[in-house]
């Protein structure tokens, strides 16, 4: 039987997968994102190509796939028809005035604890039908994501950022200086100088951007630190700290000033000159398609943030 005229010979399921594998590399990273097994994904692929009468990628072995001229060109066009496939199917089961479907976001590590709890309750409260899907990782990771579309929206600091992100100024965090109860510094009670900590053992939080602009500050003042511990880990980073193996510098400050483990940690201010106040962004891609779900988020956390980010 002729195929209609104006009905695509593609379809939805071939676009996910050309589009998942154009971003993850390989047809197996692409599967086990899908929840398909290879050689469906292989075969949609295969079956898009022919729809299409073009060649979207060059398989190279053991190394993946890599886009062609021609595939790069549809790849922006079928994440187009993908977002509005799925507004299609999110306004389908929406309710009047209601919000239905997931939001992906994307937090750094130190944001989420002070930042994220508020606001994703009210947010589902005001909409229960939407849900959020949410990730941490390192700043550079966060960015790769919210390229490839694997989230919609994240919270970053106001460091390291791509040009090609829209970004909105939530707030701003001034550095702060955690010294072990007893340090000679600490005990002082005054705002400390980084320069009294050159020769000191340091804990830096090492995850881009925070282990970077830390580093750069000590530059600023004009010594290296002796970074003695490295770690992931906010609060691992304040327990060291609070067992006396060095001091660190951190942009969050919790309610209280102990470590898991309960003991003290002395938490100051730069002496002047103060390095300059670090802002929490909201960003997205410019160039990106927002669906109904993520924009309604966008536009909940603009109408939170006319309140202050606590710290």
């Amino acid at each position: 039987m002729a195929r209609s005229e104006g009905v695509p010979a593609y379809t939805i399921r071939q676009l996910a997968a050309f589009v998942a594998v154009a971003d993850w590399g390989t047809i197996t990273a692409a599967a086990d994102a899908l929840h398909m097994s290879h050689s469906a994904v292989s075969a949609s692929i295969n079956d898009l190509e022919r729809a299409l009468d073009v060649t979207l990628f060059v398989r190279q072995r053991a190394r993946g796939v890599r886009l062609t001229p021609t595939g790069h060109a549809v790849l922006e066009r079928a994440k187009t028809v993908l977002h509005f496939a799925t507004e299609l199917e999110s306004d389908a089961h929406s309710e009047a005035g209601s919000v239905v479907g997931p939001v992906a976001v994307g937090c750094y590590p130190s944001l989420g604890p002070t930042l994220l709890p508020s606001l994703i309750a009210g947010f589902t409260e005001a909409h229960p039908r939407a849900r959020v899907d949410f990730r941490e990782d390192t700043q550079d990771r966060l960015r790769a994501l919210l390229d490839s579309r694997e989230l919609d929206v994240a919270f970053l600091y106001d460091l390291e950022l791509d040009p090609g992100l829209q970004t909105v100024l939530l707030d701003s965090r001034q550095p702060m200086l955690l010294l072990p109860a007893e340090h000679p510094a600490a005990l002082s009670g005054e705002p400390v100088r980084l320069t009294d900590l050159a020769q000191d053992p340091m804990v830096i939080l090492d995850a881009p951007p925070s282990s970077g602009h830390a580093m750069s500050l000590c530059a600023e003042a004009g010594f290296s630190p002796v970074v003695a511990y490295r770690t992931q880990n906010y609060e691992t980073a304040r327990s060291f700290v609070g067992r006396g193996l060095g001091w660190t510098l951190l942009l969050q400050r919790p309610a209280q000033d102990v470590s898991y483990e309960g003991l003290p940690i002395a938490v100051r201010p730069f002496a002047e000159p103060k390095p300059a106040p670090v802002g929490i962004l909201l960003a997205w891609r410019k160039d990106a398609l927002q669906s109904r779900v993520a924009q309604t988020f966008v536009d909940f956390v603009l109408t939170a943030g006319e309140h202050e980010v606590p710290e």
